[in-house]
């Protein structure tokens, strides 16, 4: 399982601006070495180096190793679409590798720039402490500017759990008013991410509308504090699901929604609120967070799973009289429609697994 860390650089003010100044410079060459290969089609890194190392080297008086880099961020972007012509950022993303970055243990990270090497102070959390203690980094890491502070993404190679033996599979439904709902009966409730979503609107909306230099300055803060909370939210409901399935020796059932937003249709006021539903971020946090506690997972076909009886297994569109409740028309079976739903699920995950519990 590969992990990707977001490792905080405390640089002063004339570090700050090295890297500032070679980042342009980068993205700059970027451009250029981008123009050449679309227009003479030239998009192998070999025959693209052989074509413009030297030139680079001289107009942008970028390391060597630095070139290579450009060179290969520019092939690498062309390998999913040649069809247009590819532009980098002033502040797009640098590509690091051991010959340009080394860490001094967890304190400082040694940075190379178009003036020499700098040596910025690095800030972990605990779990990042955790996670890249001991570990190798792994290739490349990346150098990001974001909001104003730069950022190392650096990618840790930690082992898989080993796979559990499992007894049945916890079925989890996934959903806006609820974000998951669980085949034990435990509700992640939507209320909250939702009433932020719906302020956060609001506020655009005002904002935009009024349109001075202070809107905009604020409009710029809080773009992304709704998707930082979302992403906080996930994270944590896909840590007590994992650890609730490893808990009780069962593997863990997703519907596979793939394309669902194809699919369905909805009225024009609930459209925003379905576009911004974070249902495939959930399932990576799950999946990932499952492979590294040896908790299995599986996707099943979400089809008919909230109309479907758990009891006698008739369905009736009818059996969901309203989005809250379930009521079978054949057995009389009531209860909450997404609990019903997470019990279908975690069943078809049975099904589509024999020899569980048999282990």
């Amino acid at each position: 399982m590969l992990v990707t860390l977001k490792i905080k650089l405390l640089t002063d003010s004339e570090q700050h601006s090295k890297l500032l100044e070679t980042m342009r410079v980068f993205n700059e060459a970027c451009n250029f070495i981008s123009l050449l290969a679309f227009k003479n089609r030239m998009f192998n890194k070999v025959r693209l180096q052989q074509e413009c190392y030297y030139e680079v080297r001289s107009k942008f008086k970028l390391s060597a190793q630095l070139v290579i880099r450009a060179i290969s961020k520019v092939t690498e972007s062309y390998k999913a679409n040649k069809k247009a012509l590819h532009t980098f950022k002033p502040t797009g993303a640098i590509i690091y590798d051991q010959r340009l970055l080394s860490f001094k243990g967890l304190a400082y990270a040694s940075i190379l720039t178009m003036t020499g090497r700098i040596l910025a102070p690095m800030v972990f959390g605990e779990y990042q402490k955790g996670v890249i203690e001991g570990r190798r980094i792994r290739g490349q890491a990346d150098l990001v500017l974001v909001d104003g502070t730069f950022y190392l993404l650096v990618v840790i190679e930690l082992p898989d759990g080993p796979l559990s033996a499992t007894k049945d599979f916890l079925g989890v439904d996934l959903g806006i008013k609820n974000i998951a709902v669980d085949s034990a009966g435990e509700i992640f409730s939507g209320d909250k991410v939702n009433g932020i979503r719906n302020r956060q609107a609001k506020l655009r909306a005002k904002l935009q509308k009024k349109g001075t230099k202070s809107a905009k300055r604020l409009l710029k803060k809080c773009s992304k504090k709704e998707r930082r909370f979302t992403t906080d939210t996930n994270h944590g409901i896909a840590k007590k699901l994992v650890a609730k399935a490893k808990g009780t020796d069962r593997g863990i059932a997703l519907e596979d929604l793939k394309g669902i937003r194809e699919r369905i249709t909805v009225r024009k006021p609930q459209r925003r609120q379905h576009n911004s539903w974070a249902f495939y971020q959930l399932r990576q946090f799950i999946q990932y967070k499952s492979a590294l506690a040896g908790v299995p997972v599986i996707l099943v076909d979400p089809k008919n799973t909230s109309r479907t009886c758990p009891q006698c297994g008739h369905i009736d569109k009818k059996n969901r009289p309203t989005r809250d409740n379930f009521c079978c028309q054949s057995c009389g079976c009531a209860g909450p429609a997404d609990s019903i739903a997470a019990i279908n699920i975690g069943r078809r995950a049975v099904v589509m697994q024999p020899h569980v519990g048999t282990a």
